[in-house]
């Protein structure tokens, strides 16, 4: 298992990075939360999971080893299978997770695109004694790295998009979030796109 990968960042896509490692470029899946606090050549340390298909081999990245100890819980439930486990953690930090399965917040959990009323039951059911109780992250999540100006607005569609939301709703829940980023700008500090990210999920839940 590759636990963790440490190198200079050498591209960023909607939904991974390439980081280069003793001169070899590794592609790694990350959530736009993660995304938004790396920067093209810059250095960066992600917890990795690496999933073996017959196929593919897939490598995810996570902020810190609390997202990828609970991306490998949650992938012990029933029919949650490691993509559906990164839009989890994309729209969830790991603590706020853990409050949802431990209160049974069915609402929260079917925020999260490809769950609905039925299998956040069996998450729940599956996984209340497995996530534990929460420890203290949301909070470091929630303040983590932004991006430039300007950057935000690019990171949220392609994180919507790549959790399967269609260019409609996707320019709807930019619309709805701008205030929100115009107001960080205004007050002198630049939108967190892991924020803004559960805001147009938010959005997109009460339509």
């Amino acid at each position: 298992m590759i636990a963790f990968v440490t190198g200079k960042v050498a591209g960023l896509a909607p939904d991974g990075a390439v980081v280069e490692v003793g001169g070899v470029g590794l592609s790694v899946q990350c959530t736009p939360g993660t995304l938004a606090g790396l920067r093209v050549g810059a250095g960066a340390r992600l917890a990795t999971a690496l999933v073996v298909r017959e196929d593919s081999l897939t490598l995810y990245g996570f902020a810190d080893e609390d997202e990828r100890v609970v991306f490998e819980i949650l992938q012990t439930a029933g029919g949650v299978g490691p993509r559906l486990a990164q839009a989890m953690l994309a729209v969830h930090p790991p603590d706020e997770l853990r409050r949802a399965v431990a209160s049974e917040d069915l609402a929260a959990l079917t925020r999260v695109p490809g769950i609905g009323r039925k299998g956040a039951q069996r998450i729940v059911l599956e996984l209340r004694d497995r996530l534990g109780a929460p420890v203290g992250n949301a909070a470091a999540a929630a303040a983590a790295p932004a991006p430039a100006a300007g950057e935000w607005r690019d990171q949220v569609a392609s994180g919507l998009s790549g959790l399967g939301w269609g260019q409609r709703e996707v320019d709807d829940a930019l619309s709805a979030v701008a205030p929100e980023a115009e107001e960080a700008l205004a007050a002198g500090e630049q939108p967190n796109v892991g924020v803004l990210l559960k805001s147009a999920l938010k959005s997109l839940s009460r339509r």
